[in-house]
């Protein structure tokens, strides 16, 4: 029953999964991201791939491979075989998909941009299309008041207007109020999700969307993993890769996983534009952020003003990697 999986991608959720059941428990001791990466890089130098652990002996592995793999650790990783069919069999039934960076589905942007940060699975629900698209990702606190609602709904349906995607966190809060805005504006939204795949791919309202082809929830996490705060920080940074440019509504200063995002984006992975909003009450987190590097919010009002915006940013990041490329091969 794992037949839509890819060999590599079963070799992955082998060793890197928890494979969890309804009792969302795990003993397994997987592989963390940076052992894997490490584990396939020295596969991939010996032209080999990760499916290639589940068609040999590891005693008969290239040496430099050898010398990553713990004999009994990793045959127990790769022995999950019937805790994978069972897994598989409950994704299947909810229209739930996983992928890895070998498979179709997997968003370029992640291998672009995150390299070796990339995660080793993406579990989703949806057209994967949506994730290829771009768009404006808006991010901000869980708990806002009626006014930032509002102003945050009416950016998603500006963003719908425009025929581009939001993408945001699906979090209570600005997270929910962009993506609804969009939504109700006929346009596209990816979701990240840093736990409950599952139930939000059972959510009725949901199920709708994503049948419509406007809706697209994707997690790092298995679809059974609850609510973890390491987790929600460390989805941050997908947010911003799959986006074009992003917009902090509001952020709290010096702490929480709005601010804990916009400074990594800002002071490490410069995938894209970050902006915060300039109208209103913008309180000191905003500010700092704009002391950061980040650039005032220009309010759009019109569809071609946002896309304008995009395009820009489209082409500014573009031409940043141009210059980093040319300067690796001097």
């Amino acid at each position: 029953m794992t037949s839509f999986l890819s060999r590599d991608t079963q070799a992955t959720l082998l060793l890197t999964a928890p494979l969890l059941g309804g009792e969302e428990e795990t003993t397994a001791d997987t592989l963390s991201q940076g052992e894997y990466f490490k584990l396939t890089n020295a596969l991939a130098k010996a032209n080999h791939s990760a499916a290639h652990l589940l068609e040999s002996n590891l005693e008969d592995l290239p040496p430099e491979v050898r010398a990553l793999v713990d004999d009994e650790r990793h045959r127990n990783l790769l022995s999950r075989g019937f805790q994978l069919t069972q897994a598989v069999e409950r994704w299947e039934s909810r229209a739930i998909w996983a992928v890895g960076p070998m498979d179709d589905g997997y968003p370029t942007r992640f291998k672009d941009r995150l390299k070796a940060h990339s995660p080793p699975v993406i579990y989703g629900c949806g057209d994967s299309a949506i994730l290829e698209t771009g768009g404006l990702a808006v991010v901000g606190s869980r708990d806002v008041d009626p006014a930032l609602i509002e102003f945050t709904e009416n950016v998603g349906r500006l963003v719908a207007q425009a025929d581009r995607t939001v993408v945001s966190g699906a979090a209570r809060g600005i997270d929910q109020a962009a993506m609804r805005g969009a939504l109700e504006g006929g346009g596209r939204v990816a979701g990240v999700l840093a736990d409950s795949l599952e139930r939000a791919a059972l959510n009725r309202a949901h199920r709708d969307l994503i049948s419509d082809g406007r809706l697209v929830l994707i997690s790092t996490y298995d679809p059974l993993a609850g609510f973890n705060i390491g987790h929600a920080m460390q989805r941050n940074k997908l947010i911003y890769a799959l986006s074009d440019a992003a917009l902090v509504v509001n952020s709290d200063y010096e702490k929480g996983g709005t601010w804990a995002g916009a400074v990594e984006q800002l002071e490490k992975f410069r995938f894209v534009p970050v902006y915060v909003r300039t109208s209103g009450d913008v309180g000191q987190g905003l500010e700092a952020l704009r002391r950061k590097g980040a650039l005032p919010w220009p309010d759009p009002s019109a569809p071609d003003g946002l896309e304008e915006l995009l395009d820009q940013a489209t082409h500014v990041m573009q031409a940043s990697l141009s210059e980093q490329l040319s300067f690796l091969e001097m």
